[in-house]
């Protein structure tokens, strides 16, 4: 019984960083040096990191997934009009973009093989993967 109560514990976290992350990246990512889009650059980064530690301190899919959901959940959140009719995030290209990126980087972090398998016919002595 614990062990499931903790892997849930585990998700839920993941899923409020996740979220956390993707609330930053979301108000972030149009902010442009010059003609650099330094705030989408630093949010994708960020993210992509958040899962790949995610994904590779815990060792499993679902955690990276709940944090992926937690990004996404916000992105949507934060993009879109208020209860009041305001706008947070304005749609330009950078939005477009981001919001793109979000579920492509989930995907990314979800669909990553566990362990990389030797080829076949390699004895294993010598090789990269021990």
């Amino acid at each position: 019984m614990q062990s499931s109560l903790s892997r849930i514990a585990t998700w839920l976290v993941a899923f409020l960083v996740g979220a956390v992350y993707g609330l930053a990246g979301t108000i972030a990512h149009s902010f442009r040096l010059g003609w650099f889009p330094l705030g989408l650059v630093l949010a994708v980064i960020g993210s992509a990191a958040l899962l790949a530690a995610v994904r590779l301190l815990t060792g499993d899919r679902w955690s990276a997934l709940a944090a992926g959901l937690g990004m996404i959940a916000a992105t949507i959140a934060f993009s879109g009009r208020g209860p009041g009719g305001s706008v947070i995030v304005a749609q330009t290209d950078l939005a477009v973009v981001w919001t793109v990126a979000v579920p492509i980087l989930v995907v990314i972090a979800v669909a990553w093989p566990s362990r990389l398998r030797p080829v076949a016919g390699d004895t294993g002595s010598g090789s990269d993967l021990d």
